[in-house]
């Protein structure tokens, strides 16, 4: 975690650790930036656009819906939100009972035994399973938004016994909260074995014979978890005075919130260094190493002799009460669920309901998810043809979007997909493991030398698009739809009949995949393409689907999610 801990420092504009070689001819040469390079829509004053969302969505509209709320869709899906409507479709999904468990089903499978104690067994089977089988998808998806916000990584975990629990522990409490509260999140989060051993504060000492607290956790929960770096207007952009922004916090107030987080570690209470309990319980308070005295940060003073337990509360409600956590917060769940390069009145509208669900409840989620997803930036058609509006499909959303679309299960339950994290062979993108605590990529990256950077539009995903990974997700789809991954394969029974059509293939793929966003010239090139293979026996009928598929799912307007 040594890496971690010398990242605190803002990223200057247009850099990276991570971006491509030469991204300006990867850009023009993949087509993805064609269809983001242009400036946000939205009033400037925070009204909602006019052009108000159909009452019955078309085919084409509902699958849009599904893209941005959803991990994927079929035809069934796209005529239940027919049927239900946006808003009826969320009060469903909102109603599904949770499945079981991230840390029970790692007990039902036996990785509670002593053996996986220093292993890191059944991590991204757990993940995995969710992900693609739980029939909960906008809680999916709403989980895994937040896992890339507030970030904890199986990379840095590798200091603690039964760290698939540790992580599963964490997953229970992101996945509970998804419709939940932010505080609440945050707290559990903050109490959370995973989180105290990702950013080191979990055996964390009061200054003692000239050492002081580990600062990670105090730093990051602020810088990315909640507040940022520049204090922010309602609508997310930086406020400033006589012309300068103002950053929202200093180096003290980091070294004094981090005497909050000292004495906190794991219940020894609990179990045997041979079972997981320690590492799924709540952190607790070890006596004598928690810092009495008084501390102030943010203008708050919390006085001495309070309570660790106390210590804690006053510090997270200081930390949500500031103003800048809703447009902070709010306009990274825009950007994971719908477009990239938000609009300020757009910000503005989703931060207002996270302020205050209409009922002077601030933090509430679902109100948010509400939000985000029904606004009429989100819904309009308008916004089609808005070149500043959409963002790159996360290539293991992409992943996902095949894998539910398609009928993906595990029969025997074990989900063996594994780390899909290498970029020349893989993804590049795996759930719980991105190299750092800034996740995969940066909220506020704008892909330098290009025609994004030209115009400040900020294009989180492309801080991962390099050569390597452009050419490793096409090959590993190319595998995959084609064959399996660790065993698990699609079901392509319904879909075999289309292939005697090849524009009614392409036609529907468009739909259901890519929400009718892939042009009809893009199409011609593809069934012509697809009509020199002969669909004279079974395998002719397999190769035209699976190259259909691939093909679709390689197309720019695809990856691009408008």
């Amino acid at each position: 975690m040594a890496a971690i801990a010398e990242q605190h420092l803002p990223e200057p504009p247009g850099t990276s650790e991570h971006h491509p070689a030469d991204p300006a001819a990867l850009l023009v040469a993949s087509g993805l930036a064609a269809g983001l390079a242009g400036c946000g829509g939205g009033a400037a004053d925070g009204s909602i656009p006019i052009n108000p969302v159909p009452v019955t969505p078309t085919r084409q509209q509902a699958s849009r819906f599904l893209s941005q709320a959803g991990l994927g869709s079929g035809a069934a899906d796209i005529d239940q939100v027919r049927q239900l409507g946006y808003a009826g479709w969320l009060d469903a999904q909102f109603a599904l009972p949770r499945s079981s468990g991230y840390v029970d089903w790692l007990r039902s499978k036996g990785y509670d035994n002593p053996d996986n104690r220093n292993s890191f067994a059944g991590s991204n089977n757990m993940l995995w399973r969710k992900l693609i089988g739980s029939p909960d998808v906008l809680r999916q998806r709403m989980t895994l938004a937040l896992t890339e916000i507030v970030v904890v990584s199986l990379n840095g975990l590798a200091n603690l016994g039964f760290r698939s629990f540790s992580a599963a522990a964490y997953m229970d409490i992101v996945e509970a909260q998804a419709f939940g509260n932010f505080r609440t999140l945050l707290e559990q989060v903050s109490t959370s074995t995973a989180m105290g051993s990702y950013l080191t504060f979990r055996g964390n000492r009061k200054a003692q014979n000239g050492a002081v607290p580990d600062e990670n956790y105090a730093r990051e929960l602020m810088q990315l978890f909640t507040i940022g770096l520049l204090e922010l207007d309602i609508d997310g952009t930086p406020r400033r005075v006589n012309g300068q922004p103002v950053e929202t916090y200093t180096q003290d107030d980091v070294s004094q919130l981090a005497r909050v987080f000292t004495g906190w570690d794991q219940d020894t209470s609990v179990g045997t260094n041979d079972t997981p309990d320690r590492s799924i319980r709540p952190m607790v308070q070890v006596a004598g190493r928690h810092e009495t005295g008084s501390k102030t940060f943010l203008g708050v003073n919390i006085p001495a002799n309070t309570s660790a337990v106390d210590s804690l509360r006053i510090a997270l409600d200081t930390l949500v009460a500031h103003p800048n956590v809703g447009p902070f917060v709010g306009r990274q769940l825009i950007q994971r669920l719908v477009t990239g390069n938000p609009s300020p009145a757009y910000v503005a509208r989703v931060a207002k309901v996270f302020n205050d669900n209409g009922s002077g409840v601030k933090g509430d989620l679902k109100a948010v998810l509400r939000t985000i997803l029904l606004d009429d930036e989100a819904r309009s058609d308008r916004t089609l043809a808005d070149p500043g509006f959409g963002k790159l499909r996360e290539p293991l959303v992409r992943f996902l979007q095949w894998a539910r679309t398609f009928g993906v299960t595990s029969p025997d339950d074990s989900w063996n997909i594994g780390d899909l994290s290498d970029p020349a062979t893989r993804l590049g993108q795996s759930p719980l493991r991105s190299p750092t605590v800034f996740n995969f990529f940066r909220p506020g990256y704008v892909p330098p030398n290009s025609p994004l950077g030209d115009q400040n539009i900020t294009a989180p995903e492309f801080q991962i698009t390099t050569e390597t990974s452009v050419a490793g997700y096409i090959n590993f789809m190319q595998r995959t739809v084609s064959s399996n991954i660790g065993g698990l394969s699609g079901n392509y029974t319904g879909w075999l009949p289309l292939t005697a059509n090849s524009q009614s293939l392409l036609d529907e793929l468009n739909i259901v995949l890519a929400a009718g966003q892939i042009p009809a010239a893009t199409l011609a090139t593809l069934k012509t393409a697809l009509d020199t293979i002969a669909i004279t026996s079974p395998a002719g009928q397999n190769n035209r689907l699976y190259a259909a598929l691939t093909m679709v799912l390689a197309a720019p307007e695809y990856i691009t999610q408008k």
